[in-house]
Protein backbone atom coordinates (compact mmCIF):
# COMPACT_ATOMS: atom_id res chain seq x y z
CA UNK A 1 0.00 0.00 0.00
CA UNK A 2 1.31 3.46 -0.92
CA UNK A 3 0.75 6.15 1.69
CA UNK A 4 0.05 9.59 0.27
CA UNK A 5 1.20 12.66 2.17
CA UNK A 6 -1.27 15.18 3.51
CA UNK A 7 -4.94 15.00 4.35
CA UNK A 8 -5.72 12.33 1.77
CA UNK A 9 -3.65 9.88 3.81
CA UNK A 10 -5.87 10.54 6.83
CA UNK A 11 -8.97 9.48 4.88
CA UNK A 12 -7.50 6.38 3.24
CA UNK A 13 -9.03 3.29 4.77
CA UNK A 14 -11.24 5.25 7.18
CA UNK A 15 -14.17 3.20 8.38
CA UNK A 16 -16.85 4.39 10.76
CA UNK A 17 -18.50 1.64 12.79
CA UNK A 18 -21.81 2.30 14.57
CA UNK A 19 -21.38 2.28 18.34
CA UNK A 20 -17.58 2.57 18.12
CA UNK A 21 -15.76 5.23 20.16
CA UNK A 22 -13.14 7.38 18.45
CA UNK A 23 -10.53 9.84 19.63
CA UNK A 24 -10.75 12.73 17.17
CA UNK A 25 -8.51 15.75 16.56
CA UNK A 26 -9.47 18.75 14.43
CA UNK A 27 -6.87 21.45 13.82
CA UNK A 28 -7.42 25.17 13.23
CA UNK A 29 -6.38 26.60 9.86
CA UNK A 30 -2.58 26.85 9.71
CA UNK A 31 -2.52 26.03 13.44
CA UNK A 32 -3.63 29.58 14.17
CA UNK A 33 -4.74 30.15 17.78
CA UNK A 34 -8.35 30.78 16.69
CA UNK A 35 -9.73 29.83 20.12
CA UNK A 36 -7.20 31.71 22.28
CA UNK A 37 -9.55 34.62 22.98
CA UNK A 38 -12.14 33.64 25.57
CA UNK A 39 -15.08 34.97 23.53
CA UNK A 40 -14.13 32.74 20.59
CA UNK A 41 -13.52 29.75 22.85
CA UNK A 42 -16.87 30.26 24.60
CA UNK A 43 -18.67 30.57 21.26
CA UNK A 44 -17.16 27.27 20.08
CA UNK A 45 -17.78 25.58 23.46
CA UNK A 46 -21.48 26.46 23.33
CA UNK A 47 -21.76 24.76 19.94
CA UNK A 48 -19.81 21.72 21.16
CA UNK A 49 -22.28 21.40 24.08
CA UNK A 50 -25.39 21.63 21.90
CA UNK A 51 -27.09 18.28 21.40
CA UNK A 52 -28.01 19.06 17.77
CA UNK A 53 -24.31 19.34 16.92
CA UNK A 54 -23.92 15.60 17.43
CA UNK A 55 -27.00 14.08 15.79
CA UNK A 56 -27.16 10.46 16.94
CA UNK A 57 -23.51 10.51 18.04
CA UNK A 58 -22.35 11.30 21.58
CA UNK A 59 -19.43 13.50 22.51
CA UNK A 60 -18.22 11.78 25.66
CA UNK A 61 -15.28 14.08 26.42
CA UNK A 62 -13.62 17.04 24.72
CA UNK A 63 -11.13 19.84 25.12
CA UNK A 64 -10.81 22.98 23.03
CA UNK A 65 -7.19 24.07 22.83
CA UNK A 66 -6.12 27.45 21.38
CA UNK A 67 -5.40 25.90 17.96
CA UNK A 68 -7.24 22.56 17.90
CA UNK A 69 -10.02 20.41 19.35
CA UNK A 70 -9.84 16.87 20.76
CA UNK A 71 -12.89 14.75 21.36
CA UNK A 72 -13.96 11.30 22.42
CA UNK A 73 -16.93 10.53 20.18
CA UNK A 74 -19.22 7.50 20.13
CA UNK A 75 -20.88 7.32 16.71
CA UNK A 76 -24.41 6.15 16.12
CA UNK A 77 -25.67 5.20 12.67
CA UNK A 78 -24.23 8.34 11.09
CA UNK A 79 -20.71 8.19 9.67
CA UNK A 80 -17.98 9.79 11.82
CA UNK A 81 -16.95 12.02 8.90
CA UNK A 82 -20.45 13.52 8.74
CA UNK A 83 -20.54 14.07 12.49
CA UNK A 84 -17.20 15.89 12.51
CA UNK A 85 -18.10 17.85 9.39
CA UNK A 86 -21.25 19.10 11.15
CA UNK A 87 -19.25 20.08 14.26
CA UNK A 88 -16.66 22.00 12.24
CA UNK A 89 -19.30 23.61 9.99
CA UNK A 90 -21.43 24.85 12.87
CA UNK A 91 -18.43 26.42 14.62
CA UNK A 92 -17.10 27.93 11.36
CA UNK A 93 -20.53 29.40 10.59
CA UNK A 94 -20.63 31.09 14.00
CA UNK A 95 -17.15 32.51 13.42
CA UNK A 96 -18.15 33.82 9.96
CA UNK A 97 -21.22 35.44 11.51
CA UNK A 98 -18.83 37.06 13.99
CA UNK A 99 -16.74 38.48 11.12
CA UNK A 100 -14.08 35.87 10.38
CA UNK A 101 -13.23 35.72 6.69
CA UNK A 102 -10.40 33.20 6.51
CA UNK A 103 -11.02 29.46 6.91
CA UNK A 104 -11.32 28.26 10.50
CA UNK A 105 -10.35 24.59 10.17
CA UNK A 106 -7.79 22.54 8.33
CA UNK A 107 -9.40 20.05 5.97
CA UNK A 108 -10.01 16.60 7.39
CA UNK A 109 -9.37 15.35 10.89
CA UNK A 110 -7.39 12.65 12.65
CA UNK A 111 -9.17 9.77 14.34
CA UNK A 112 -8.28 6.61 16.20
CA UNK A 113 -10.83 3.98 17.09
CA UNK A 114 -10.70 2.64 20.62
CA UNK A 115 -10.44 -1.11 20.94
CA UNK A 116 -12.73 -3.13 23.18
CA UNK A 117 -9.93 -3.55 25.73
CA UNK A 118 -9.14 0.20 25.84
CA UNK A 119 -10.17 2.09 28.96
CA UNK A 120 -12.63 4.78 27.81
CA UNK A 121 -12.27 6.84 30.98
CA UNK A 122 -8.48 6.79 30.66
CA UNK A 123 -8.86 8.08 27.09
CA UNK A 124 -11.14 10.85 28.39
CA UNK A 125 -8.63 11.78 31.11
CA UNK A 126 -5.88 11.91 28.47
CA UNK A 127 -7.98 14.25 26.32
CA UNK A 128 -8.94 16.68 29.08
CA UNK A 129 -5.35 16.75 30.37
CA UNK A 130 -4.11 18.33 27.13
CA UNK A 131 -3.92 21.86 28.60
CA UNK A 132 -1.76 20.50 31.45
CA UNK A 133 0.65 18.76 29.06
CA UNK A 134 0.77 21.95 26.94
CA UNK A 135 1.77 23.98 30.01
CA UNK A 136 -1.31 26.21 29.85
CA UNK A 137 -2.51 25.25 33.35
CA UNK A 138 -1.23 23.14 36.24
CA UNK A 139 -4.47 21.14 36.71
CA UNK A 140 -7.19 20.25 34.19
CA UNK A 141 -9.86 21.83 36.41
CA UNK A 142 -8.21 25.22 35.93
CA UNK A 143 -8.91 25.15 32.19
CA UNK A 144 -12.48 26.18 31.29
CA UNK A 145 -12.95 24.70 27.80
CA UNK A 146 -13.51 20.99 28.33
CA UNK A 147 -16.16 18.57 29.47
CA UNK A 148 -16.77 14.86 30.02
CA UNK A 149 -19.98 12.88 30.50
CA UNK A 150 -18.69 11.50 33.81
CA UNK A 151 -18.97 14.84 35.61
Amino acid sequence: MTIKPGQAALRRGRVSEPGRIYIVTCVAWNRSPAFRHYLHARMAARIIHERKTWGDAECMAWVLMPDHWHGLVRVGDEDLSKVIHRLKSRIAKAFRKDGRQSPLWQKGFHDRALRAEDDVRAAARYIVANPVRAGIVERAGQYPYWNAVWL
